[in-house]
């Protein structure tokens, strides 16, 4: 009985969509944290604006893509995990409109229009994989109508 009161419960580790959520969510916000400083803080780099932008976009991206290559063949979960991600980095943007004067004027989006932007990219890249999966599924089965469906519609037509 004692065992019972003093033990403690094990701490599980997180479900996957929820850690790779934060995860994704940790490097977008670094990602833009580090752009945003390059850009405005560190006047040397300026000659290389370009190439600086070229390495934040494509880091920004292929962080993006996290949750979307982790759950491919499962769209709800990859919904998740990058609506997660996504919320995390639409407020740390928010935030870093309070210190970067200006940052939603130059860039011309508002938190909210990066959240529903977010939401509606991750949602096409479900649905491309839900849909993806159903057909590649349908390749893998006959699609034959049963026979009593058949025999019941033949019933009503007479």
């Amino acid at each position: 009985m004692t065992e019972l009161l003093t033990s403690k419960p094990e701490a599980s580790a997180p479900h996957p969509t929820v850690r790779y959520g934060l995860s994704t969510g940790a490097l977008l916000v670094i990602t833009m944290l580090a752009a945003l400083v390059a850009a405005n803080r560190t006047p040397s780099l300026e000659r290389y604006a370009l190439e600086r932008n070229a390495i934040s976009f494509g880091l920004f991206i292929l962080f993006m893509l996290i949750p979307v290559v982790r759950f491919w063949n499962r769209p709800l979960k990859m919904f998740g995990a990058a609506i997660i991600g996504w919320t995390i980095f639409a407020a740390a943007y928010d935030i870093a409109g309070m210190v970067f004067e200006n940052l939603f004027d130059s860039l011309r989006h508002t938190p909210l229009m990066v959240l529903c932007e977010g939401a509606v990219v991750y949602g096409v890249c479900s649905v491309v994989s839900w849909v993806a999966g159903m057909c590649i599924q349908a390749r893998h089965h006959r699609i034959a109508p049963s026979r009593k469906a058949a025999s019941e519609a033949a019933r009503h037509v007479r």
